[in-house]
């Protein structure tokens, strides 16, 4: 029989909390984390709003030396990683050989890029810090967070733009199925709110340009919807072999059931037409958890206020789950609160929808007012609702043609 993995502990900070508990109620309430940008002067920019984690100092959580020496981003994975590790109770209940650390970023060190080249610009090569490229590089949040937690099992990190995360929750949870550990740290951070983090995407014509009005201003599946809004944070969760977890009474949150994970091999940015890739990766989620399309009672979109995106994820959900199926099943995207977190909106989505499951609420899409024409789903507009649900699916899509959907199912202790 298959090995089968559960979530024993998850940590989050982000646009609407410094905790997991905190983001959950947020969310539920439908508080936005949107709001003008301040880690950046953001006057030449077309876009000016984002999702900040506010208030944040690393000294509150790190040792000075450590933040000294880590990336905004890095700083991100460390505290999502201990949040979820102490809530998993799983220190001194597992050999450090055998728990391991997957940790996704779609851009990795940009804030230390961005200093560090300007220090060589301004005053020489010789003044560039020397920890400049182990702070960095995008594995380094995998490899902090193995020292910090002692993790000396597989370590690595998953570089697949919005897909990021959700890749290293998918890889994870088939290296616990194969033996290689028993438990992992699996998750993203991200901190791109930089000159050229948000100056890129502004280029790209990718971002929101509704300055007046950011906490309204991520709009998936709206008519009125004009881009994602750039966001930041860190999401882990520790995924642990239920066998294992139930041996040590730990307390589980929700069960990875399955995943899927594809390419569209179509385009650098734009979703394949009607969301073929998609439909194919929420496909092999369902045959990996063994469920039907009728069992599938909620799906966390991914669902960015892009223009292509949601049309095509909502012609992608049809495909995977048949038309009559689709149009019974709730969907919502979160992104509406929290903005686009990037490498780390897999993960963050893939908690709330463990909660969703946990605690039978299924969180809104938020600022939906005017749903546009072909995204005729049910969105749950406005607020949060009840529904004891059983089986849920979270998908995420990354620049590259990247797909990939993570398959839940509420944990009943059988």
């Amino acid at each position: 029989m298959a090995k089968r993995v559960v979530i024993t502990g998850s940590g989050i900070i982000g646009p609407v909390g410094k905790t997991a508990s905190e983001n959950w109620k947020n969310i539920v309430s439908g508080i936005s984390g949107i709001r003008t940008i301040t880690l950046v002067d953001p006057e030449n920019f077309t876009s000016k709003i984002a999702g900040e984690v506010k208030d944040f100092d690393p000294l509150d959580y790190l040792d000075r030396k450590v933040a000294k020496r880590t990336d905004r981003y890095t700083q991100f994975a460390m505290v999502a990683a201990r949040e979820a590790y102490a809530e998993s109770g799983i220190e001194n209940n597992i050999h450090p050989e055998r728990i391991g650390v997957i940790i996704g970023s779609g851009i990795g060190g940009i804030t230390t890029f961005e200093h560090e080249h300007k220090v060589a610009l301004e005053r020489g090569v010789n003044r560039i810090n020397p920890f400049f490229c182990p702070m960095m590089i995008s594995n380094i949040a995998a490899g902090r967070v193995g020292i910090d937690v002692g993790a000396k099992g597989l370590n690595l990190s998953t570089v697949t733009a919005c897909a990021s995360s959700g890749h290293a929750i998918a890889i994870a949870v088939d290296m616990i199925r194969l033996g290689r550990v028993e438990a992992i740290l699996a998750g993203g951070a991200e901190a791109p709110i930089t000159l050229t983090g948000v100056g890129g995407f502004c280029q790209l014509k990718a971002l929101s340009t509704r300055n007046d009005d950011p906490e309204t201003a991520s709009r998936p599946f709206d008519r009125d919807r004009d881009g994602f809004v750039i966001s930041e944070g860190g999401a882990v969760i520790v995924l642990e072999e239920l066998e294992h977890a139930e041996k040590r009474g730990a307390k589980i949150i929700a069960e990875v059931s399955g995943s899927g994970m594809t390419c569209d091999a179509f385009h650098i940015t734009a979703p394949a037409e009607d969301g073929e890739g998609s439909a194919r990766a929420m496909k092999l989620a369902m045959q990996d958890a063994g469920i039907k399309p009728e069992d599938v009672g909620y799906i966390n979109a991914h669902g960015t206020s892009t223009l292509l995106n949601d049309i095509n994820e909502t012609k992608a959900i049809k495909t995977a789950l048949g038309e009559e199926n689709a149009m019974k099943t709730p969907v919502s995207s979160t992104k509406s609160i929290t903005g686009h977190m990037l490498g780390a909106a897999s993960a963050v989505e893939v908690i709330f929808t463990a909660f969703a499951l946990r605690d039978g609420i299924l969180p809104p899409t938020a600022t939906l007012q005017n749903p546009d024409e072909g995204c005729d789903l049910d969105y749950v507009p406005g607020t949060a609702r009840k529904a004891d649900i059983k089986h849920a699916l979270s998908n995420s899509l990354g620049f590259g043609g990247h797909n990939v959907t993570i398959a839940l199912k509420k944990y009943s202790g059988k």
